[in-house]
């Protein structure tokens, strides 16, 4: 009964540790997200800043794992090469050890006043950062009293009988302890929250240094394991970013486990108590894995294509992309309007797929699309046209049936949102790859900082119409009012690249000077597109109460 209670403890106090963690991550995120992906974008061309804004991240979203998946999207969208994806994500590491250096001092006298800070801010405010900054505080306040509660609940197990014999066996059996470490850390899905664990047991007499410094290790393989599996479902420029850094901990794991056996550790030189010197080893570890392994990420981006290569696609792929699919618009429910509403949601969505498939390569098509790859991209567009004419037919049928108030409503808001996704493919098509046809045809390069500009725009409109898709489907107020303010920062970049080229312009920089009309219409394109992503928020924040009728200011 004794041992119930101690595990019930325990589970709870370890459990309230990973929610603390992702409150604190999810609080940073939504405050600082636009900055989060700023600090990415400016890590291109060098492998120590990219290894520097990884490791920063990391502390500030106290995961590597939120790290590795932010990266990965980058990759997938042709910002990262997979070699400096690799040095940020070996910098994110260092980040994540130095987070658990922080949170293994004793801080148990800040517990209050986060507690204080945070509730204050978190339901006070109404200030969107505010709150988010509450949100954060709290998180941190809550993984330190978490850590004591995970003090609290272990000490009966130092007079345990079962725990010795297990500790017992982990000391003679290595391989089984770092396997095991390794398996809790990616079922946890967190290393730090596990570190601070084994670490937590350490000061509590628990556990060994020798079986902790193998949990340590186990620990950083999991961790690696954690990304990797997150993003297995996506696409194979996500996926080889995770899939480097796996190889890079395990490998460097397995080193260390087998120097560990084999070498006698100086305990002495890592601190002076079996907790400090987890701490520190786990540090050490991961200094040592960036610094040795930072020169070795163009082999090993040469590995990981080889693992993972491109897959030449086939002259039928896109014309086969819509037409082998069973359409989501399901007859049989036409009648249920709750149900046929639901079909139209699924389809309108895959519509969005389709069109965010024809804007993601748009840069690369503008920097060396040939001819015949732009027009493929451009048959997409009669896949976009089609589904359109479907999803606004089939809703039309709904309408004739037996509907209440919301749900008519929200048959309006998927045709608008439908015809907006429609007029965004046409744009694509007509506007943007029309441009880099005439732009690869006659040779023409932009500016290095025009080029910049329009990346940087491209990236922000993908991202814009992930969280609009998110917006459809969730309702979420909160990420509605961010989609809107993304739309006024478009205008605010806009603006920026216009004033900017007009600038080249006058200085006579003759690359701007040949790409000017090119430059200004993609620009104009690319707010236009985000502004139709934009729409999807407005019926939410109507009925919340969160939209102004009029822009206008009244009359004096």
């Amino acid at each position: 009964m004794q041992f119930s209670l101690v595990l019930l403890h325990l589970s709870g106090a370890t459990m309230l540790l990973l929610w603390a963690v992702r409150m604190v991550r999810t609080g940073v995120e939504r405050a600082f997200e636009s900055s989060l992906r700023e600090a990415l974008r400016g890590t291109r061309n060098s492998k120590i800043k990219a290894a520097a804004a990884g490791a920063a991240l990391a502390v500030v979203l106290q995961s590597s794992t939120a790290v590795a998946v932010l990266a990965s999207g980058f990759a997938a969208s042709g910002v990262l090469v997979v070699s400096m994806g690799l040095a940020i994500l070996l910098g994110a590491d260092l980040g994540s050890a130095m987070v658990v250096q922080i949170l293994s001092f004793d801080l148990s006298w800040m517990i209050p006043v986060l507690l204080l800070a945070g509730g204050t801010l978190f339901l006070k405010f109404e200030s969107r950062l505010i709150v988010q900054i509450g949100r954060i505080l709290l998180g941190i306040a809550f993984i330190l009293l978490s850590l004591h509660m995970i003090a609290e609940a272990t000490a009966p197990l130092r007079h345990s009988e079962f725990l010795p014999v297990a500790i017992g066996y982990l000391k003679e059996d290595y391989l089984t302890a770092f396997f095991v470490a390794a398996l809790f850390t990616w079922l946890i899905h967190s290393s730090v929250a596990a570190i601070l664990l084994f670490v937590t047991f350490a000061m509590q007499g628990l556990l060994p240094t020798e079986v902790g410094f193998v949990f340590i290790l186990g620990a950083n393989l999991g961790g690696g394991l954690i990304g990797f599996w997150l993003t297995r479902g996506q696409g194979l420029e996500a996926r080889r970013l995770p899939l480097g850094n796996l190889i890079f901990r395990g490998i460097a794991a397995v080193i260390a486990l087998i120097i560990l056996h084999l070498t006698a550790v100086p305990l002495d030189l890592l601190g002076t108590n079996q907790a400090r010197q987890l701490v520190n080893f786990h540090l050490a570890f991961n200094l040592g894995l960036l610094v040795f392994c930072l020169p070795l990420t163009g082999l090993v981006e040469r590995l990981v294509l080889l693992m993972l290569p491109d897959i030449a696609p086939q002259k039928s792929d896109v014309n086969d992309l819509t037409s082998q699919r069973i359409s989501a618009l399901d007859r049989t429910v036409i009648r249920i309007a709750s149900l046929a509403l639901a079909s139209a949601t699924r389809e309108v969505l895959h519509m969005g797929e389709v069109v965010e498939i024809m804007l993601q390569p748009v840069m690369k098509l503008l920097d060396t699309g040939t001819k015949a790859q732009i027009e493929q991209a451009q048959k997409l567009d009669i896949k976009v046209n089609r589904a359109h004419t479907d999803i606004k037919l089939y809703i039309a049928e709904i309408n004739r049936g037996i509907m209440t108030a919301l749900e008519a409503q929200r048959g309006i808001e998927l045709i608008d949102f439908c015809i907006n996704l429609e007029r965004a493919g046409d744009i694509i098509a007509k506007n943007l790859l029309v441009l880099a046809l005439e732009k690869n045809e006659k040779d023409l390069h932009f500016s290095k900082a025009g080029w910049s500009e329009l990346t940087a725009i491209h990236e922000r409109v993908l991202v814009n119409m992930q969280l609009a898709m998110n917006v459809l489907v969730s309702g979420d107020v909160v990420s509605a009012r961010q989609l809107v303010i993304e739309k006024e920062r478009m205008r605010k970049l806009e603006r920026q690249s216009h004033e900017r080229h007009l600038h080249r312009l006058q200085s006579g920089a003759q690359e701007s000077i040949e790409t000017s009309d090119i430059h200004l219409e993609a620009v104009r394109a690319f707010k236009e597109i985000n502004s139709l992503f934009a729409s999807a928020a407005y019926p939410i924040l109507t009925q919340n109460g969160h939209l102004l009728e009029s822009r206008l200011a009244q009359p004096a």
